[in-house]
């Protein structure tokens, strides 16, 4: 748990140190980029995420899992990293006209073939940075993200200030990949190998074909509603909801993404030392839904003030969307790893097919609502995600032998602490609507209540979460000590 620990502190302070960047960054595009501008980019990045997902095939997920890996295993996944990574780049560059012409905006194109590049270079670094994931060292991901979000940031905000429009984002992400595969190899371990090689690539291909379903599903279903928005609407009702997403983001950002690196060694390290990972399985949900749950109420209901806030007024639209895709998210947060640990136990069809099922059910859900419009489209999402969370929880019975009444136990202390630290904020806005004339009031006075709620509330629920929190703060009060004397 040390080793967990010190790489969920890394892998946080990546996330956390982002943070203000990647939301200075959104405050300041959001104001010189119109919702036409915005859109172009958010349709077309759709494509590069869908791109990327092929391209990892599971490599990652190969190297974290293998029982005994040598260096031939490292080779033989840089060649299938190689292989997949320069195919879809090629598929991205020559599919860029076809995707402009069906979006009927030039600029879909144009930022396409930009991100087309990222990809010749990305497999330079994912091997390397797979391996720091596996070794659970994450001070290298940890200083190569906060490189590449440094960078990212001044590309990005120089671009826009100098009329770069949405070009300024694809050169942004252009620059990013190149300081991080840059990193990478700076902190490549000695005698790590340098060059690819072919045997045992059958075997990544194997594992890969699989593994890399379960992600290509997943961002899928993810990119659905700005490929069908797009399509169905126009530009600006893609970046509407973009930017309505992307509170719901936030969470992804300052949680999410710190914790689900750490979970898939976690989960196959405890499964190959323990043969079971149901106990870690449901103290991480415990955990992430106290948190999260905590957080999606508080967006929810002051989505207009944080929409007003982070991205400014002409996006005050977006608010009602994020409503519904807050609860949208806080569904989806129960069984959030529920892909991880099926991977983690070898289950990787089992994993494919729950990602099938799920994503299948999201695009479904907004084929079914989008003639209704954007508000519609959330609202089909909703309905996708709960049918997903009881498919998870069909698939995790089955796999794992976790039952519905010990993650139900798990989750019930989170939602008391969730009631009781939003319920304050949301009587008053009930009692004044909140508007122009008080938004940063009660972003201000509302984000300082919450957390000091949340933490009686985590004390008084006896929450496990409670008990990380007090051993840290032991650890730091104890560090401050040592340093004053």
């Amino acid at each position: 748990m040390t080793t967990v620990r010190r790489s969920l502190a890394y892998s946080i302070a990546d996330s956390y140190v982002a943070l203000p960047l990647q939301l200075i960054g959104t405050m300041i595009i959001s104001r010189l980029l119109t919702p036409q501008e915005a859109g172009v980019f958010a349709v077309a990045a759709v494509f590069a995420a869908f791109a990327s997902t092929f391209r990892d095939f599971g490599v990652a997920e190969y190297l974290i899992q293998e029982t005994e890996l040598g260096p031939e295993h490292i080779r033989a996944a840089f060649t299938v990293n190689i292989a997949v990574s320069w195919v879809m780049g090629l598929l991205l560059f020559v599919g860029s006209p076809f995707a402009a012409e069906f979006y009927r905006d030039p600029g879909v194109g144009e930022v396409m073939r930009v991100q087309a590049v990222n990809f010749l270079l990305i497999p330079f670094g994912a091997v390397t940075m797979a391996y720091f994931r596996r070794q659970l060292d994450f001070r290298p991901i940890f200083l190569a993200g906060l490189l590449t979000n440094l960078t990212t940031f001044t590309v990005s905000t120089l671009g826009a200030l100098n009329g770069l429009s949405y070009m300024s984002l694809a050169w942004s992400s252009l620059a990013g990949v190149v300081v991080t595969v840059a990193t990478s190899l700076w902190f490549r371990p000695p005698g790590f190998p340098r060059w690819p090689g072919l045997r045992g690539v059958g075997r990544v291909v194997q594992f890969g074909k699989f593994a890399s379903g379960i992600y290509v599903f997943g961002q899928l279903g993810k990119g659905a509603p700005e490929m069908i928005i797009g399509r169905a609407e126009d530009m600006a009702a893609v970046a509407m909801f973009s930017r309505a997403s992307g509170l719901v983001e936030l969470f992804n950002r300052t949680v999410l993404r710190a914790v689900t690196p750490v979970c898939l060694p976690y989960f196959a390290k405890s499964n190959r030392e323990t043969g079971s990972l149901i106990s870690g399985y449901l103290t991480s949900v415990s955990y992430l839904t106290a948190i999260g749950w905590t957080f999606l109420g508080f967006v929810g209901i002051a989505a207009y003030s944080a929409v007003r806030i982070f991205y400014g007024p002409q996006w005050t639209e977006s608010a009602p969307l994020a409503q519904v895709l807050c609860v949208v998210g806080a569904v989806e947060l129960v069984h959030y790893l529920a892909k991880e640990a099926l991977v983690a136990v070898g289950e990787i069809k089992r994993s494919n097919l729950l990602q099938i099922g799920i994503q299948t059910s999201r695009i479904a859900g907004l084929l079914a609502v989008v003639p209704f419009g954007l508000v519609g489209a959330c609202w089909g999402l909703l309905g996708a995600s709960v049918f997903g969370l009881f498919l998870s929880q069909s698939f995790l019975s089955r796999a794992l032998g976790l039952h519905a009444r010990d993650v139900l136990r798990s989750c019930l202390p989170s939602l008391c602490v969730a009631l009781f630290s939003t319920a304050p904020l949301a009587c008053w806005a009930v009692v004044e609507r909140i508007a122009e004339d008080n938004f940063v009031r009660f972003a201000v006075v509302g984000g300082g209540i919450v957390p000091v709620l949340w933490l009686l509330a985590l004390r008084a629920a006896r929450h496990p979460l409670w008990s990380e929190i007090l051993e840290l703060s032991g650890k730091v009060a104890g560090v401050l000590r040592s340093r004053g004397n």
